[in-house]
């Protein structure tokens, strides 16, 4: 995107809370900042959160916690978000801001490999029982993610797969790196598969969104 357009998305596409923003500005200082999830990625889960009624969030992948903090915040009072993450350094940094907005309670933080975490949420019986998915974690794990999340989610539920287009990098055939095969292939079996309907959108680093028919 020209960046005047995008500085005209920003400003106009959509409407950031306070507390949103001062975290996007906290994680634009960390050595790893690239990792947050989009701006307007975010505010589209917010959408799509209150128009779909939505009470049960699994999150793969917190980082600092703004898309985390964003879904929270489009919940209803008695809604919970899962958040599946491996490091405690990362999602220190936006624990302060969950307790400000006054979501800290709508956030249960599960730390270790987020595909152990998801088998045992299987194995407790929770399948078919959460509305709304986001994947934006380690790219090589991003199928086995989605197997597990299409046990979890309900009928109708949406799973939401973050850098799908991997700055285009999917479409170089020259490009053999691991992350890059592994979204390749995942974008494959998502588009083959009977189970779900989906679409693909060409913003931010290219999200795809799966409805579990």
């Amino acid at each position: 995107m020209a960046p005047k357009v995008h500085e005209y998305v920003q400003d106009l596409g959509f409407r950031e809370s306070q507390i949103l923003e001062k975290l996007r500005l906290e994680t634009a200082k960390h050595p790893r900042a690239r990792l947050m999830g989009d701006p307007s990625e975010a505010a589209l889960f917010q959408l799509l959160i209150s128009a779909m009624n939505v009470k049960r969030i699994v999150e793969v992948g917190v980082f600092t916690g703004y898309t985390t903090l964003a879904m929270a915040q489009s919940l209803p009072d008695s809604g919970k978000l899962v958040g599946l993450d491996v490091s405690e350094e990362f999602t220190n940094v936006g624990k302060p801001y969950w307790k400000e907005a006054g979501v800290a309670d709508k956030i249960d933080l599960r730390l270790g490999p987020a595909l152990e975490s998801l088998d045992k949420m299987i194995e407790h019986g929770e399948e078919s029982t959460y509305d709304f998915a986001f994947i934006d974690a380690d790219k090589v794990h991003y199928e086995g993610y989605y197997e597990r999340l299409l046990k979890l989610v309900r009928t109708n539920g949406i799973i939401a797969i973050d850098n799908v287009l991997w700055s285009g990098r999917v479409v170089d055939e020259k490009e053999q790196g691991e992350d890059t095969v592994a979204l390749r292939r995942l974008n494959k079996v998502v588009h083959e598969d009977c189970r779900v309907e989906h679409v693909m959108l060409p913003f931010a680093d290219g999200v795809t969104l799966v409805r579990k028919k």
